[in-house]
């Protein structure tokens, strides 16, 4: 993967593309995006949690799988 960053880090240019695919998905499904203004700080926080509760429960299952 070729890209125009100054540093050229592959593992920020596949990151950045994948950010970028994920944010047009959002759009298309939620028919918004980040920049929306009907989610309060607690909206955001709930958000936040709920995925780094997803987030650990994928943890777990790839843990349990390597012992």
């Amino acid at each position: 993967m070729k890209t125009t960053d100054k540093f050229h880090d592959r593992n920020v240019a596949a990151v950045r593309e994948k950010m970028k695919k994920r944010a047009e998905v959002g759009l298309k499904k939620y028919g918004q995006d980040t920049t929306r203004e009907d989610f309060t700080l607690n909206d955001w926080l709930n958000e936040l949690q709920q995925e780094l509760m997803d987030a650990t429960v994928y943890i777990e299952a790839v843990m349990h799988k390597l012992k």
